[in-house]
Order: structure tokens, then sequence, then C-alpha cells
């Protein structure tokens, strides 16, 4: 339901993504999750893989505050596409 409220365009049948933002690597970050450190919920329990193609040609990100804002253009791009998206 939480997940709903925040994609009330979403497409039933499209895929969902989590957006996150690390300074560490995409793969290290995405093992992080997957066994439970600081991780986000959905990325732990639903994550099945990275993907690549939404993320390479973004990195690597210079600063904290250019990571964050690039975190929450990425997710909305991806939303405007009618896919399911969380982020922080």
């Amino acid at each position: 339901v939480k997940f709903r409220k925040q994609i009330p365009k979403f497409l039933l049948g499209n895929r969902c993504f989590y957006v996150g933002q690390s300074a560490k690597k995409p793969s290290i970050r995405f093992k992080q999750h997957k066994k439970g450190y600081k991780s986000n919920t959905y990325a732990r329990r639903f994550g099945l893989r990275l993907v690549p193609e939404f993320y390479e040609k973004y990195n690597p990100i210079p600063t904290r505050k250019d990571a964050e804002e690039l975190e929450g253009y990425v997710a909305e791009k991806l939303r405007k596409e009618r896919y399911g998206v969380w982020f922080n």
C-alpha cells in the first residue's frame, strides 16, 4: 500500500526499481542491501539484480550533493515512464 501511494501512475506489469545513492560501488551496495546492512526494505526483499544501463552513464558522481540530486532525477525520470520506483 505504501509503495502504491508513492507511485499512483504505475502501469501494472512494468518493472519496479529502487533508486539509491552511495559512496560505494553499486555492486557492493547491492550486496549490502541483500544482506540487510543499512538496507532498504524493498531492495532487500525484492531486489533481483542491478540494471547498469540505467546508471552507468552517470558514474562517477563527483559529490554527495550531486549524487542526491541525481537520485531524485533518475527516480522521477523512471516514474514518468510509469515504472514502479522507490527512492529515499
